[in-house]
C-alpha cells in the first residue's frame, strides 16, 4: 500500500466533515473543463467525492477513482449510485481514450511518479481531451502565513509540490499542453477548508476537525510544533500582531492554481 493511500485511509472517515465541493471551486472547475453532453470524464483522487457527487448532480457521466479504499467507502455511502473505482493516477486500470475528460483537485502531490501519471493520464484521454487540475506551487505556499508558526510542517508539505515547470514538462512529454493558467486567491466564504483555508481567518485552525481533514496537519507535522505554533498563533491573533505578520507574506502570485490542459492527438 503507499503511502499517499495509508494517509487518507488514516484521516478517511472525518475528512468530509470539512472538506465540502466549494461553489465557487466548482463553478471553475466546470468552466474550465466544458463538459458537453454524453461525454464521460473522471475525478482522478476523488477522496470522498465531493466534487464527483456535485458534478454527478450537474449531470456529467462522472467516474470517481482514489487509491483510498476508506475514502470511497465515505463515497459510495453518499452516493450508492455513483461510479466509484480503486486507482490510481500513475495506474487507473481504464481502457485506453475512454475519457473525454478529468479533473484533479488538490492530489498531484500525492502521485509518486508526475511523468508515469501524465503519461497514464494521457493514455486514457480521447483526442482533444481536456484535464483541469487544482493545486499550489511551492512559490505559492512560500507566501502562506502558516510558514511562521509552522515552518516545518510548511517546509514538508512544500517540498511535496512539483513545480509548474515540472507539470509542463510531464505535460509535454506525455502530449498535453496548457492552455490556460488561472491563479485562485482563498476567499472569505470558502466551503472546502483545506491547508490555507484560514488565510483570512486563522481561528480556523483552533479547530481540532479542520486540522484532521488537512494532510499537513493530519500526517506531516510533529504535535510539539502544532501545539507551539497554536499557541503563538493565539497570542498573536488577541493581541493583533497576526495581521502583521500576515502583511509580511502577502503575495500576487495567489494561493492555488487551476490548469486546464489539453491532449493534442
Amino acid at each position: 500500500m503507499k503511502s499517499s493511500e495509508i494517509k487518507y485511509d488514516r484521516i478517511g472517515q472525518s475528512y468530509n466533515s470539512t472538506r465540502k465541493a466549494d461553489p465557487y471551486l466548482l463553478e471553475r472547475l466546470i468552466a474550465l473543463l466544458d463538459p458537453q453532453a454524453k461525454e464521460a470524464f473522471l475525478d482522478l483522487g476523488c477522496g470522498t467525492g465531493n466534487y464527483s457527487i456535485a458534478l454527478q448532480k450537474q449531470g456529467l457521466k462522472l467516474l470517481g477513482m482514489d487509491p483510498s479504499e476508506t475514502m470511497l467507502k465515505v463515497a459510495r455511502e453518499r452516493n450508492p449510485k455513483g461510479d466509484w473505482q480503486i486507482g490510481q493516477a500513475e495506474n487507473t486500470g481504464l481502457e485506453d481514450q475512454s475519457m473525454d475528460g478529468i479533473i484533479a483537485t488538490l492530489t498531484l502531490h500525492h502521485w509518486t511518479d508526475l511523468e508515469k501519471a501524465f503519461l497514464e493520464i494521457s493514455r486514457v484521454l480521447k483526442a482533444q481531451g481536456r484535464m483541469v487540475i487544482f493545486t499550489s506551487t511551492p512559490e505559492q505556499m512560500q507566501g502562506y502565513w502558516l510558514n511562521h508558526y509552522f515552518p516545518q510542517m510548511l517546509a514538508d508539505s512544500t517540498a511535496q509540490m512539483p513545480s509548474l515547470e515540472r507539470i509542463k514538462e510531464a505535460a509535454q512529454a506525455a502530449s498535453m499542453y496548457i492552455e490556460r493558467e488561472e491563479i485562485y486567491q482563498v476567499r472569505k466564504d470558502l466551503q472546502d477548508q483545506f491547508l490555507q483555508c484560514g488565510k483570512e481567518q486563522p481561528e480556523l485552525y483552533f479547530r481540532d476537525e479542520i486540522r484532521k481533514g488537512i494532510s499537513s496537519f493530519a500526517d506531516l507535522s510533529r504535535q510539539e510544533e502544532v501545539d507551539r505554533g497554536l499557541w503563538l498563533l493565539k497570542q498573536d491573533v488577541e493581541s493583533g500582531k497576526f495581521w502583521e505578520i500576515k502583511k509580511q507574506y502577502d503575495s500576487d502570485l495567489g494561493d492555488y492554481l487551476f490548469l486546464a490542459l489539453k491532449k493534442t492527438e
